[in-house]
């Protein structure tokens, strides 16, 4: 969560400034075009998600999921995990501290949701799905070592994530039916600002 309040909402602030200064006819269209991004791909996430608890509440309790719902999820995911992967080498993390502060949480965020995706789809996840999206990050990285794309096309790719982010980081880091504490998430809310701020102005 302080990943996403502290260095992700002003990452998405930058590059509103990046597509304010484009020359791209559709662009001048829309005000706001990197939030309408970010909303686009919490959306997209959303309506995932709504599709695949519609499908597991219809499933008996310790049956595994259809595959064609599996490879939706999956698939959807790998995508995730890989502009993740690819983010690492063209997003705003100019230095060695702001590339460690974003490799572990991301790290944190991927191990969050494979708990999730391992309670969605059971041995099938842990056959299979585990291994794609293990991969994937380190598949974007690879891309983007070997690609050169524009700063509005960056930009536009990080304003996607970023909401698909928020997205996850709501619904599976503060879920309703898990026992959580407020204390604990306000000494990692807290400590984990106090580290992207320091690393920032330092």
């Amino acid at each position: 969560m302080a990943y996403v309040f502290v260095h992700l909402l002003p990452e998405l602030a930058r590059g509103q400034e990046v597509m304010d200064g484009s020359d791209i006819a559709l662009l001048g269209y829309l005000e706001h075009h990197a939030y309408l991004l970010a909303l686009l791909g919490l959306a997209a996430f959303y309506g995932l998600e709504r599709l695949i608890k519609r499908h597991r509440d219809e499933l008996p309790e310790h049956e595994e999921s259809h595959a064609g719902v599996f490879w939706l999820h999956m698939t959807a995911f790998a995508i995730y995990n890989g502009l993740i992967g690819y983010l690492l080498v063209h997003g705003e993390n100019g230095n060695l501290s702001s590339l460690i502060l974003y490799c572990v949480a991301m790290g944190l965020h991927f191990l969050v949701n494979d708990f999730a995706l391992q309670s969605d789809h059971k041995d099938l996840f842990r056959r299979r799905g585990r291994w794609l999206l293990a991969v994937m990050p380190l598949a974007g990285w690879a891309v983007g070592n070997a690609t050169e794309v524009s700063e509005l096309a960056i930009s536009a790719l990080t304003a996607f994530v970023g909401g698909s982010i928020i997205l996850n980081v709501l619904k599976e880091e503060l879920p309703e039916e898990r026992k959580s504490r407020f204390g604990a998430f306000l000494i990692g809310s807290v400590g984990y600002s106090i580290l992207l701020l320091s690393f920032q102005s330092g």
